[in-house]
């Protein structure tokens, strides 16, 4: 029978181990990537794509969007705005108020119930204090969905 070298299974364990806690950055001797302060960083952007139209027909407003250099998360107050990568949420008010809502996640904004007509809907970025740092604007137009009434006759 040949002789099969027999591993020590502490040693393999050990190795194994420190393979996983120190990624491939550091076992090629690759300094970490920089973090910029926030003062570097690129100014936060906000795209906003078309309603979606099969919803709009129905009269659901269905928004989504995309931001650059801002994470939307639910994170609020002066240590959250010092965070870098800059971190914030959206403001959405339609038709210039009275109201407007925080929005702090990924998902579309939604928004239903609104009277047939054009409507004018307000996305504004903002830092965890509620400083705006951008902003768009959509006009939308809620049809009517009501059905038909029948012709008389």
């Amino acid at each position: 029978m040949p002789d099969i070298p027999r591993l020590d299974a502490r040693a393999c364990i050990a190795g194994l181990l420190a393979a996983a806690c120190h990624g491939g950055a550091v076992a090629q001797g690759l300094p970490a990537p920089p973090i910029l302060p926030l003062s570097g960083e690129p100014g936060a952007t906000l795209s906003i794509h078309a309603p979606v139209p099969a919803a709009l027909a129905r009269g659901v407003i269905i928004l989504q969007y995309r931001t650059e250099h801002l994470r939307i998360m639910p994170v609020f107050g002066p240590k959250a705005a010092e965070v870098s990568p800059r971190i914030g949420h959206l403001h959405v008010t339609v038709d210039k108020g009275p109201a407007t809502w925080a929005h702090t996640s990924l998902d579309p904004i939604i928004i239903v119930g609104l009277a047939p007509g054009p409507h004018t809907i307000r996305l504004e970025l903002a830092d965890p204090t509620h400083r705006i740092l951008g902003g768009e604007t959509v006009e939308v137009t809620v049809p009517d969905s009501r059905p038909l009434k029948p012709a008389a006759h």
